[in-house]
């Protein structure tokens, strides 16, 4: 999957530069949708053209979902597959993207249901308009009630039990788990699970994560306020190098883990100032819900029989296997 020939990245450049002349605007004060695939794979399907929507809720500058996205052209360039991106952090934008595509008569959909109330509706369209639907990365507890065929991404709860059972051979005491948006699934799941593998104390800190310089002094004044705090976990790779700015700031003893990983996360955990990180793998979750509407379109096949997710996480990284993970950091895929 990570060996590219010259062929496959000159299919990849003409997709490129195709797809790009076909995006279109969300119509909804959205992010305008973006097309392309830069990242092929050495074979590519013979099997006709289809089109598929890739539709998340990233906020905009995240970093995390350029990974997805490069595990989602992928797939793409190696499917025959013309992949329509597009994203809205706000749940309600995000499901109007979702029936643009429906209006557009795409072959298939793969969604985040970070607020799986908000999808319910328009998902419910899709499936009547005969289009199916895949879930990958938000919305492990209701891929299934809302219709979905699949679901690919990690089970946060079971996640952050192993997350907790790590914190306990560490001897810590006490953690405060900092959740960077309030209400969302995936991440009240990962505190949730935390607390439950956590043998010591585990507290929420609620900030605001599109704010970086608000989540630093919220995350310094709660420091300074209890200096029992030993862990600070964090639920976003942006938020932990903040997290680890504030443990100094507050003249804290807390070490910091984190869930989610990126390049500059690599290099905390080689440098030590970070613990460990679990990775969801998001590369292989935008290439396994592409991959898999291909496959069901081609070959009717679905994974998990309708009744289980994919999981693609938790891997944890940590000082042992670092230097594996870099490697593949180093080219943007993990």
């Amino acid at each position: 999957m990570h060996r590219h020939h010259r062929a496959a990245a000159l299919t990849a450049a003409v997709l490129t530069g195709a797809l790009l002349a076909t995006g279109c605007s969300s119509g909804s004060g959205g992010k305008k949708s973006e097309a392309g695939g830069t990242d092929a794979a050495a074979g590519k399907a013979t099997t006709p053209r289809m089109t598929v929507a890739l539709i998340t809720h990233a906020a905009p500058g995240d970093t995390f979902w350029d990974l997805i996205r490069k595990g989602a052209q992928a797939a793409a360039a190696k499917d025959n597959i013309k992949l329509v991106y597009s994203s809205d952090p706000v749940a309600g934008n995000q499901a109007n993207l979702v029936q643009n595509a429906i209006d557009q008569k795409v072959d298939g959909i793969a969604l985040t249901a970070a607020k799986p109330d908000a999808m319910k509706a328009v998902v419910a369209k899709a499936k009547a308009a005969g289009i199916p639907v895949v879930g990958f990365n938000s919305g492990l507890d209701n891929w299934k009630e809302l219709g979905m065929l699949e679901y690919f991404g990690q089970d946060e709860n079971i996640a952050g039990q192993a997350f907790g059972e790590r914190l306990n051979q560490q001897g810590a005491k006490h953690a405060v788990c900092v959740i960077q948006e309030q209400g969302q699934v995936a991440l009240e799941a990962r505190c949730a699970g935390l607390k439950k593998g956590f043998k010591g104390t585990t507290e929420n800190l609620y900030v605001n994560g599109t704010d970086m310089p608000s989540v630093k002094s919220t995350l310094t004044a709660k420091l300074q306020k209890d200096s029992s705090i030993d862990q600070v976990v964090t639920l976003g790779a942006p938020i932990a190098p903040t997290a680890v700015q504030s443990v100094k700031d507050a003249g804290s003893e807390a070490k910091v883990a984190t869930f989610d990983l990126n390049k500059d996360l690599v290099g905390a955990i080689q440098g030590g100032s970070i613990d460990f990180a679990v990775d969801q793998q998001p590369y292989l979750q935008g290439y396994l819900a592409v991959d898999a509407l291909w496959l069901y379109r081609t070959n009717g096949n679905f994974s998990g029989g309708g009744t289980a997710p994919v999981l693609t996480g938790p891997a944890f990284v940590t000082k042992d296997n670092v230097d594996t993970i870099a490697e593949f950091a180093k080219k943007g895929t993990r």
